[in-house]
């Protein structure tokens, strides 16, 4: 659950002047948190602040409380000056919900309640000084009753936490990245200088003493919820699925002991060179399910970055556009194993699989249909000139019993024709990992990269 510091911006005059404004809007102010709540956020509330004392003090408790990001809102005019030098040094991204009470102002309306929703102005002027002082911040506009104004705040809250989560964070490789594949190449040294992210790479060693270390009941336990969650299809040798478990657990304890937050597997390494014995798909799946970022072949920035979505936004998995369906407008996503075990439209399908890759045996994985819905494609990339983040809003097709029982696999639906997407995407560099997240809107995930520095190309 993010946590969020929900500041009150006001006035000492209206207090000295007109004190009986205070308690209907305070009452705002209750009903607002409560709209942000309801959305699942944690709202850390304050009194209204005025001064730059009181700014300094509420913004310092959020930051001790752990909030994760600042909302505004104006309970009326607030000089600037008061509050920019606490919203200068806070830490916090700051998230600005531009509200009032009151829905229309046409020449019917009673002129009093203009003392209850002139805070646009004061907006303007805080945001002016933050353009000043060179912070970023989003800004969400509306009614909250008769507007998507609330989820679009929420949307920019959750994006900041996205952003914040990466720096400091931990990827692990198990085999390196695929020979030959450049798109998606990254150094460790531009990963932990350019991100904050630290790559951990697993040797052969120690996920073969994980093996080792990984119990008959551990295995035992972790069978039977895999036959209770997942429909079995085919026949499943039991010495085929626990060693596939077996594999599984010892990636899971290695995660937890590094303290990872996302993890790639280069399937050719499947081996003596890392001790895995078997390809962990069903862990990766697991994995994403439990919020831990993942990509395929080694790709350990698109695996950070699935993992920071995640943190932020919930619902996302690791894809790759596979096939073009021109007929029908749509693309096939579809990877060899992997997909968030979460996002499928029906319970997965368990199944052995057959691997001719490396010198792993056969494992237990997944097959599933992506479930239907409005999402995002995301892509991070490397140009000439930096880092960027394609982004373009999209929709999932709803799983009409296709003939693809096994596979992972969904059909997206581009905002553009099938051939122009594709050519869009290759224009603006993007990689062929990707990651798709659900209920994720563009104006949200364009905050997200604005705050980690990346140009943001949406298509």
């Amino acid at each position: 659950m993010a946590t969020v510091g929900l500041l009150p911006l006001y006035i000492s005059l209206y207090d000295e002047k007109v004190p009986y404004l205070r308690p209907r809007l305070e009452r705002f102010y209750s009903d607002l948190a409560g709209m942000l709540e309801l959305r699942g956020l944690k709202v850390l509330r304050s009194p209204f602040c005025r001064v730059e004392r009181e700014f300094a003090e509420a913004i310092g408790r959020f930051e001790a409380e752990g909030a994760q990001a600042l909302v505004t809102v104006h309970m009326a005019y607030s000089p600037s000056l008061e509050s920019s030098g606490p919203l200068a040094r806070t830490e916090l991204p700051i998230v600005v919900l531009d509200v009032t009470e009151t829905h229309g102002f046409g020449s019917g309306q009673d002129p009093s309640e203009i003392e209850y929703s002139h805070g646009i102005h004061g907006v303007m002027d805080m945001c002016s000084l933050l353009r000043r002082n060179g912070k970023r911040f989003a800004i969400a506009a509306g009614h909250p009753a008769h507007s998507d104004v609330i989820d679009r705040a929420v949307g920019y809250v959750r994006a900041a936490v996205a952003a914040s989560s990466l720096g400091g964070s931990k990827v692990g490789s198990i085999g390196g990245p695929f020979e030959g594949m450049g798109d998606f190449a990254v150094s460790d040294g531009e990963m932990l200088g350019r991100f904050g992210v630290t790559v951990i790479h697993a040797g052969s060693a120690g996920i073969g003493g994980l093996l080792s270390s990984v119990t008959d009941a551990e295995i035992d336990s972790e069978m039977g919820r895999d036959l209770k969650e997942y429909r079995a299809v085919g026949a499943i040798p039991p010495g085929t699925h626990r060693e596939s478990l077996r594999n599984d657990l010892a990636v899971r304890r290695w995660l937890e002991a590094e303290g990872l937050s996302a993890f790639s597997v280069n399937f050719l390494k499947v081996g003596p060179e890392t001790g895995l014995t078997t390809m962990p798909f069903l862990e990766a799946c697991k994995a994403m399910a439990r919020g831990v970022g993942y990509a395929g072949e080694g790709d350990v920035l698109t695996a950070s970055f699935v993992g920071a979505l995640s943190a932020g936004f919930g619902e996302v998995s690791f894809v790759e556009v596979f096939c073009p369906d021109w007929k029908g407008g749509t693309l096939l996503l579809s990877h060899m194993g992997e997909v968030n075990a979460s996002l499928t439209a029906r319970r997965p399908e368990l199944l052995e699989k057959p691997f001719v890759f490396g010198d792993g045996r056969n494992p237990v994985g997944i097959g599933g249909c992506l479930k239907g819905g409005e999402a995002a494609f995301v892509n991070v990339c490397k140009g000439a000139g930096g880092f960027r983040l394609v982004i373009s809003p999209v929709t999932m097709a709803e799983e009409d019993g296709d003939g693809y029982v096994g596979l992972i696999r969904g059909w997206m639906r581009p905002c553009k024709p099938v051939g122009r997407f594709l050519e869009d995407l290759s224009q603006a560099g993007a990689t062929h990992h990707s990651a798709l997240a659900y209920g994720a809107r563009t104006d949200s995930l364009r905050f997200f990269g604005e705050l980690l520095g990346l140009e943001v190309v949406e298509i």
